[in-house]
């Protein structure tokens, strides 16, 4: 399928022009067109005191390496919409690869749990990968495994790492995904003549920006749009969509 089959399918499915058309799906993969002391990992993670959990709740867990918006998006939304009394779900912990990315400062404002692992003090991606999944599952409950949200983690996984993780693993890309998979969505769309772009959240596979297809939204691409501009109006619309396809994704539970 090309890009501009995509685009016009995209097209076809806005209403009304200009608006931002959310859409979300279930099951089949759909395109437009159709409580611790806070103690070091090695010398290479921190933790941040966390609030009591309760053992009855399912805990999620977002991997962010900068400044968090759509991790902020998640925690506001579990805060307005009460998922710990309405999903028996809360934002358990944050974790970042850098020390100094911003969105650990919003965690812990927020009360939650944040810990970093800094990927530059390990001889392999898989080294990496390992002590990073021992951090996860910290969180783990009783008959009640984690929930894994990628925002803004950059970091390409092993296929160990994910095979781990596997159905309880998301993430959010910056395009109507199967177009444009990898990086300089945004341009990408522009230079190939798309009259709409957009966002889609997926499950993670061992294959880059594959997965089954949660939610998506379109955004139009106006004449005088940049990367910056374009990537500015997506981004409106994945703070709306990743706290919406998780909740989905709990309620399913």
């Amino acid at each position: 399928m090309t890009h501009k089959t995509l685009c016009d399918g995209a097209r076809k499915a806005i209403s009304p022009p200009g608006r931002p058309k959310v859409w979300t799906w279930g099951s089949a993969k759909c395109t437009p067109a159709g409580g611790s002391e806070p103690h070091a990992v090695g010398s290479v993670g921190a933790f941040t005191r966390p609030a009591i959990i309760p053992n009855h709740m399912k805990n999620i867990v977002i991997l962010i390496s900068g400044g968090g918006s759509n991790m902020a998006a998640i925690v506001k939304a579990a805060q307005r919409e009460a998922w710990a009394s309405r999903l028996g779900a809360q934002v358990a912990a944050v974790i970042s690869n850098k020390a100094d990315a911003k969105g650990l400062v919003f965690a812990k404002e927020q009360g939650i749990a944040t810990a970093v692992l800094d990927h530059k003090a390990f001889a392999s991606r898989e080294a990496f990968d390992t002590a990073l999944a021992a951090l996860i599952d910290r969180y783990e409950q009783p008959n009640e495994p984690v929930l894994l949200v990628l925002a803004g983690f950059m970091r390409i996984l092993t296929p160990e790492f994910v095979n781990r993780y596997a159905g309880r693993l998301v993430n959010i890309h910056p395009s109507l995904l199967p177009a444009f998979t990898g990086l300089h969505t945004h341009q990408r769309a522009i230079d190939a003549g798309c009259k709409f772009a957009g966002v889609t959240v997926h499950q993670v596979t061992s294959v880059l920006d594959d997965g089954q297809i949660l939610a998506q939204a379109v955004v139009p691409v106006l004449a005088s749009d940049t990367a910056d501009t374009l990537a500015a109006r997506v981004l409106t619309q994945e703070h709306v969509i990743y706290p919406r396809a998780i909740a989905d994704l709990l309620q399913k539970k």
